[in-house]
């Protein structure tokens, strides 16, 4: 991720490979997202922001979790970072060994 400060809805949801509108909606679910608005209502998301939405996206895409189950997990918070870095790191093994066998 780039070093800026503040980073335009669209990106965020390029980063997340989602629509903004789930950006939107989430940020409806759950208080903890609380992106700047300039005036005229664009969102701007933090680098915190951000990786509170990757912790959503984890848990409600990879692991299953309803947003019940999401808002739980948050402030529980039990050793999810580690599992989020477990899977991040697993993610691109296998996509660089897919891109090497491919290549062969």
């Amino acid at each position: 991720m780039n070093e800026k400060l503040y980073y335009p809805i669209g990106e965020v949801a390029q980063m997340l490979n989602v629509r903004p509108s789930l950006l939107r909606f989430w940020e409806t679910e759950f208080t903890e997202i609380k992106p700047h608005k300039n005036k005229k209502g664009t969102r701007f998301y933090t680098a915190d922001d951000i990786e509170l939405l990757k912790r959503i996206y984890h848990l409600t895409r990879n692991c299953g979790y309803t947003l019940d189950g999401v808002r739980e997990q948050l402030r529980t918070n039990t050793q999810l970072d580690e599992k989020m870095q477990l899977v991040q790191t697993l993610t691109e093994a296998r996509q660089f060994l897919t891109a090497l066998k491919e290549t062969l």
